[in-house]
């Protein structure tokens, strides 16, 4: 673990003890907080789920995201650049009028970076409106069906082809931020095993084919983060039995129609709470 990151945590971890050696210089009880920068798109940046971030409206960003909720949990001071929508194009290019390239947050004191992205890039999330059936079977089209006709998985393939864009994100962070540890925050549980159809619209090999590319890109993400030194933090068993077809007061994600303040499919604040309490645990686990 990188010097800064290392010293702050401990000062963290440690309020309240007691010590009972002299050897420990003062001025590790006087750091700093952990400056945290956050990278991402709609999974990090909880969209509608209140308090609004003012900061940036266009980015429909909450105060109450994972990344608000590690860094209260860490006690660093926060950097939220996430922005629903973003693709790791947003990273280094604006992604609205008066919405800086996300990069551009990064510094050389940065300590702390975590980084959802790719859902947006392999149009992961475009596909999830394609499987809507409202109708029982076969009254309607397997969207399953359609992106295996042929024997590939076309979703799989493009996640597979997007894999070294992120390489590059991990390098492009790491050159701008050289001295950060870096947490990729991987995708949930968005469908259990075959769904629950009708009260969430996706037949079951809908609904597994869609959690499948979601498991395939969390592959990704970790296969990749990995080669470049950065550590992934895996969001899908704390939201297992949380997903779309849960009781609306279990739900860490939200249904195609939601029941409490969130985007649809995305994560409510329970599910915010739930990750950004999975990444405070990795940054100190690391």
């Amino acid at each position: 673990m990188k010097t800064a990151l290392r010293l702050a945590l401990a000062t963290v971890l440690s309020t309240g003890a007691v010590w009972v050696t002299t050897s420990v210089p003062a001025a590790s009880a006087a750091a700093e907080p952990l400056r945290y920068v956050a990278l991402g798109d709609s999974f990090a940046a909880a969209p509608l789920v209140p308090p609004v971030d003012p900061a940036d409206l266009k980015c429909l960003r909450s105060l109450a995201d994972y990344p608000h909720v590690a860094a209260e949990a860490l006690g660093a001071k926060l950097t939220d650049v996430s922005c629903s929508g973003a693709t790791s194009g947003h990273l280094s290019t604006a992604q609205h009028s008066g919405t800086a390239p996300q990069y551009d947050a990064l510094t050389p004191d940065t300590d702390l970076v975590s980084v959802t992205i790719g859902g947006n890039d392999t149009g992961l999330f475009n596909e999830v409106l394609g499987c809507v059936n409202i109708l029982p079977q076969p009254h309607g089209t397997s969207c399953a069906a359609k992106n295996t006709a042929g024997g590939t998985d076309k979703v799989r393939a493009r996640i597979d082809a997007w894999a070294p864009t992120f390489a590059a994100v991990l390098d492009g962070i790491a050159r701008r931020a050289p001295h950060a540890e870096v947490f990729v925050v991987g995708y949930g549980n968005y469908f259990r095993t075959d769904g629950c159809h009708p009260a969430q619209p996706f037949w079951k090999q809908d609904a597994n084919h869609l959690q499948g590319a979601v498991n395939h890109l969390n592959t990704v993400l970790r296969r990749t983060a990995e080669k470049h030194g950065a550590a992934f933090v895996d969001t899908y068993a704390p939201s297992t039995g949380h997903d779309v077809c849960a009781a609306p007061a279990d739900r860490y994600i939200e249904g195609l129609i939601p029941t409490r303040a969130a985007a649809p499919l995305h994560p409510n604040a329970s599910g915010a709470r739930a990750v950004g309490k999975a990444l405070a645990a990795a940054v100190r686990a690391t």
